[in-house]
């Protein structure tokens, strides 16, 4: 077999099959096959897609890359996001559903595109380790239910390879291969019980909903098919998930809900998949399970297990109650309405742009990310201003010269012309 072959059969819709896609893999992470013609691999499947068949054979490939965890836990359960702006339903989910008695034991990777990764948030807290052995990772999941480990060089290194190669080579949005690297990091990991929620909107890898149920339905039937208890539920990505975008921003709004102090889109969102990870459990029914996470963030015990995670993993436990130490910025911009408006919307995905100018995430591959750096937004849908009223606030480290991420995200703003001191019908 030669790479040549293999780019040129999918750049003509010519299916793989299995020994070919595993054959490519194994190439690729061994080091034999270099990133250039792997990137082109991935373009022509962004193109052209990839049969059910071979995303399984895909997923198989990059799981069976390396080792697959084989914990002494009688039942762990995982939940994944296929990535949106200000995501940090998982910093929510994680230590309210173990606190419900449902351990989490979970694999995450770093930011990717427009988009914030669960590794890099965590590791905004000073002395966060996510590069856990498996006996660590164990050991914390055995005292408080829930973790959260890096993808290491022996737990699906595939993906780890070709995930960098994807947020480098703008090869990011694909169905089949968005499908491989989540399923193959929640296979290798061997949960028992797998939530996946997956998004669909502007600030989503996928833009319509029907492509997200396409993505949804394939995920489900893989994960179901490897004898786990899977759901994949649909939700909506039109607008940033909370207020706050980027790592420390977005760890300090986690922290927020986890304390009670705030409600809205957000806390509900991550109360309802919370409910759906217990019911896969076998916790209860639907009603059941949403007091249980009600319980749990309302009761204080959530937050108390991500107090101690952070604490079992590193990190300085005290920012759950000091929030101020987390990272902050030595730059803020506030961008403010040129007139009365009213917010009809926002688009989501330029808004993750900006905070990627900022310094929120990766433009390379090897890119350093500034964990102060982010947006917090002053509005939502709806919402009606006055001229010189402030829509959202930049922050930064590494960035002082504000004009351009503000540009864009005055852009980023769907609003609507209006005289504020008139009623509105």
């Amino acid at each position: 077999m030669n790479a040549v072959d293999l780019i040129n059969k999918t750049k003509k819709n010519v299916p793989l099959t299995d020994n070919e896609i595993k054959w490519l893999i194994n190439s690729y992470t061994a080091g034999e096959l270099p990133d250039y013609q792997m990137s082109a691999w991935l373009m022509a499947v962004c193109f052209n897609g990839l049969t059910e068949e071979e995303t399984l054979a895909l997923t198989y490939a990059m799981r069976d890359s390396g080792d697959i965890l084989h914990l002494d836990i009688p039942m762990t359960a995982d939940k994944h996001s296929t990535g949106g702006v200000g995501d940090k339903t998982s910093l929510i989910i994680g230590p309210t559903a173990a606190a419900c008695g449902v351990c989490m034991a979970k694999m995450s990777g770093r930011g990717l595109g427009h988009t914030g990764g669960t590794i890099d948030k965590l590791e905004s807290i000073k002395g966060f380790r996510t590069d856990l052995s498996v006996h660590e990772f164990e050991d914390i999941l055995h005292k408080i239910g829930f973790s959260v480990i890096s993808q290491s060089d022996s737990l699906c290194p595939a993906d780890k390879k070709i995930y960098a190669l994807r947020n480098a080579t703008g090869t990011v949005n694909s169905i089949p291969l968005i499908c491989a690297s989540i399923m193959s990091k929640k296979l290798a990991t061997n949960a028992d019980v797998l939530l996946l929620d997956v998004k669909y909107g502007s600030g989503a890898f996928m833009k319509s909903r029907s492509d997200a149920e396409k993505l949804a339905a394939i995920m489900e039937k893989i994960g179901k098919s490897a004898g786990k208890k899977c759901r994949a539920v649909v939700t909506d990505m039109d607008i940033p998930l909370g207020k706050n975008i980027g790592n420390a921003l977005e760890v300090e709004e986690a922290i927020n809900i986890l304390r009670g102090n705030e409600r809205g889109r957000l806390y509900e969102i991550c109360i309802d998949l919370t409910a759906d990870i217990l019911e896969l459990a076998g916790k209860g029914n639907r009603s059941e399970c949403v007091r249980m996470a009600e319980n749990a963030i309302s009761s204080g015990t959530a937050l108390d297990v991500f107090r101690k995670t952070i604490e079992l993993q590193g990190g300085n436990p005290a920012v759950c109650d000091d929030i101020s130490l987390l990272p902050h910025s030595r730059f803020s911009y506030k961008v403010k309405a040129a007139h009365d408006m009213k917010i009809s919307g926002f688009d989501t995905e330029e808004l993750g742009m900006v905070s990627l100018l900022l310094g929120a995430g990766r433009i390379e591959k090897d890119d350093r990310i500034d964990m102060s750096a982010g947006i917090v937004m002053n509005v939502r849908p709806g919402d009606c201003i006055m001229a010189g009223e402030t829509i959202m606030t930049l922050y930064s480290t590494i960035c002082s010269d504000f004009s351009e991420a503000a540009v864009r995200a005055v852009n980023a703003v769907i609003s609507e012309k209006i005289n504020y001191h008139i009623p509105l019908t």
